[in-house]
């Protein structure tokens, strides 16, 4: 490559992580927002949400076009080239978080202030382990960080834990308190799809250790999952 194709290649990369970045960043402000959202039963801020994760979906095309782009073009080898599908397949990952967040949203609405179940005042911890794993699995693309997506993996058991937490003990609840049935299925599903976000951050981590190393996680750097309820 020459001096200008080998700047113009640089400044695409640039680009494509600033898009992932950008991403993230709103996926995980996303979750944090829903679930405070939630637990203020702020009933217009959970309908902002929903409307902003738009943005996230324009955000994931844009990357799949420049990522398209840069494999056509620029031809890259290697390195770039792994780090160039991570980001490709990474994208599509965090549109699907944000999806998650959405649908924390959208439930909003239908979780009472009146009752006091137990489960709701765990949901954020959960959250924030969750959003935590996003951010720094992020930051761990954009460093090419193999031992912090590492890290994020082993954090996944303790979201695993808080699900079959939440689980058991919204199941009780329900046995004890059959009117409130409906309210803390929804809260159920909450604690699902925070669930399925640490699975997606879990999946994030294991593209930047194959794009910065060249190699799958093994299990031994994964751990073992927990078993679910």
């Amino acid at each position: 490559m020459n001096e200008h194709t080998l700047r113009a290649f640089d400044d695409d990369i640039v680009e494509l992580r600033g898009l992932i970045s950008e991403m993230g960043g709103r996926a995980e402000a996303a979750i944090e927002q829903a679930m405070t959202a939630l637990v203020r039963h702020d009933v217009t801020a959970a309908a902002q949400i929903v409307a902003d994760d738009r943005k996230i979906d324009e955000l994931e095309a844009a990357t799949e076009r420049l990522a398209v782009q840069i494999m056509t073009l620029r031809a890259p080898m290697a390195d770039d080239l792994r780090e160039t599908v991570a980001a490709l397949k990474i994208a599509g990952v965090i549109e699907r978080i944000g999806d998650y967040a959405k649908n924390i949203a959208k439930r909003v609405p239908l979780v009472s202030r009146t009752h006091k179940i137990e489960a709701l005042s765990v949901l954020p911890a959960m959250a924030q382990v969750t959003s935590e794993m996003l951010h720094d699995v992020l930051d761990a693309f954009a460093a090419r960080d193999a031992e912090v997506a590492v890290q994020v993996c082993e954090r996944d058991r303790a979201v695993d834990d808080f699900y079959n937490s939440i689980f058991r003990t919204l199941l009780t609840f329900m046995m004890e308190n059959p009117a409130t049935i409906g309210e803390a299925t929804h809260l159920l599903f909450i604690a699902k799809n925070l669930e399925r976000i640490g699975d997606h951050a879990t999946n994030v981590a294991e593209m930047v250790y194959f794009a910065a190393k060249g190699e799958h996680m093994g299990e031994r750097e994964r751990g073992h999952p927990s078993i679910q309820a």
